[in-house]
């Protein structure tokens, strides 16, 4: 079936233009120009995924967030102002599936939705289909990864990633001690044919290393081989 998605911005620019691109690329798109239009329409006829900006007037992304998840789960990407760490930690604390700054590559939008509705669909799956919890489960020493819930703990306590992180870091603790180059995370995290440089996959580490250290200043299980790539050592 052909995915719904909702675009929420007070820039008719880019919501033209993001509308065109998402059609071209077959999806159905519906476009709201502030929070509180969007927001009933959202609960009443929920698209199979959201953008939201963040900074709008009347009601911001924030906002809308957090009154939509009193009512629904569907997936949301938020647009974020370059470097805001305020905005996405936010975000992501309210229940945001991920996060994009602007200015943005509409490509590399595109993979992040494409990422986020493969995962929705894993966890909708039928029981025939799905993999059991204890099988899905990664359990790597201090790390835990529960890829059907999206959750992810270090020594007990949450580490929220968006889902491109995640999906970098589990890609890393499937197999620990294992060398995997830039490119063989960016095969993981971008699965469409979307061209990412090789900075972009550094900057991810650079953020999910930054987010365990917040929970153990001591997190040094993402080894860096130079010339080579990244690791997971199990401890």
């Amino acid at each position: 079936m052909t995915a719904s998605i909702a675009l929420v911005d007070d820039d008719r620019n880019i919501l033209t233009s993001l509308s065109i691109a998402l059609q071209a690329e077959g999806f159905l798109t519906r476009v709201y120009s502030d929070g509180e239009s969007a927001l009933k329409a959202l609960i009443d006829n929920p698209p199979d995924l959201a953008i939201f900006d963040v900074k709008m007037p009347r009601m911001d992304g924030l906002e809308l967030l957090r009154r939509l998840r009193e009512k629904s789960q569907v997936p949301v990407i938020f647009l974020t102002s370059k470097d805001d760490e305020l905005d996405e930690a936010l975000g992501l604390a309210m229940g945001a599936d991920d996060y994009i700054a602007k200015p943005f590559s509409q490509r590399l939008l595109i993979a992040r939705i494409r990422a986020i509705l493969r995962r929705t669909e894993a966890r909708v799956a039928s029981p025939e289909d799905a993999v059991s919890p204890a099988e899905a489960l990664i359990d790597r020493g201090r790390l835990q990864m529960d890829p059907a819930r999206h959750r992810v703990t270090w020594n007990g306590d949450n580490v929220t990633l968006t889902v491109t992180e995640f999906l970098i870091l589990e890609t890393l603790a499937q197999r620990p001690g294992v060398v995997k180059t830039r490119n063989q995370l960016m095969d993981a995290a971008y699965q469409d044919d979307i061209y990412v440089d090789d900075r972009t996959i550094d900057s991810h580490i650079k953020r999910v290393r930054r987010k365990f250290r917040e929970v153990d200043n001591d997190f040094d299980a993402i080894e860096t081989l130079y010339g080579a790539g990244y690791r997971f050592s199990e401890e």
